[in-house]
């Protein structure tokens, strides 16, 4: 989400929906301001996805099994690395080359968009703490996250075959 005006930034988010038959879902996320300063960064880095992941992976105490999209940093040199180190804990699945139908964190970034949708922040941190607001918000409604996974299509339960 971009700021617009002067000293204008963003704040680039990532999440993690978690869903475990039997238990109540969960949802991970990562957030951080650029200000638009020289050199900085104007997304999130290989080290704040793998900070999500392992702090997703520490708090469930389970292994997780990541349903990941296309974004070019999930198949950077630095990211394989990381997932190649933690193969014990971490399985990932690779969505089709554009799935948005299939993926649940879509649920997420509609339901923000809407609840920021008539709100007006003059500051990157503004619109920062109000994100964090708004996804705390949700991560404390296990029902509107288990509707995201409802949205897909998909289950959690396995195919009796294989197709």
């Amino acid at each position: 989400m971009k700021v617009s005006g002067k000293g204008s930034g963003r704040v680039s988010m990532a999440a993690l929906t978690c869903y475990r038959a039997g238990e109540r879902p969960r949802l991970f996320y990562r957030l951080v301001a650029h200000h638009g300063r020289r050199g900085e960064r104007r997304s999130l880095s290989e080290a704040d996805y793998a900070a999500l992941l392992a702090a997703a992976h520490q708090q469930l105490r389970a292994p997780l099994i990541l349903v990941w999209d296309n974004l070019n940093t999930h198949h950077s040199a630095a990211m394989h690395r990381f997932l190649d180190v933690h193969t014990d804990w971490l399985t990932v699945v690779a969505l089709p080359a554009y799935a948005p139908d299939l993926n649940p964190v879509e649920g997420v970034w509609s339901q923000l968009k809407h609840a920021l949708g008539n709100l007006t922040r003059h500051t990157t941190d503004q619109l920062a703490t109000l994100c964090k607001r708004k996804l705390k918000q949700i991560q404390y409604r296990p029902e509107l996250i288990v509707g995201f996974l409802a949205q897909t299509g998909l289950n959690l339960q396995p195919a009796a075959e294989p197709p």
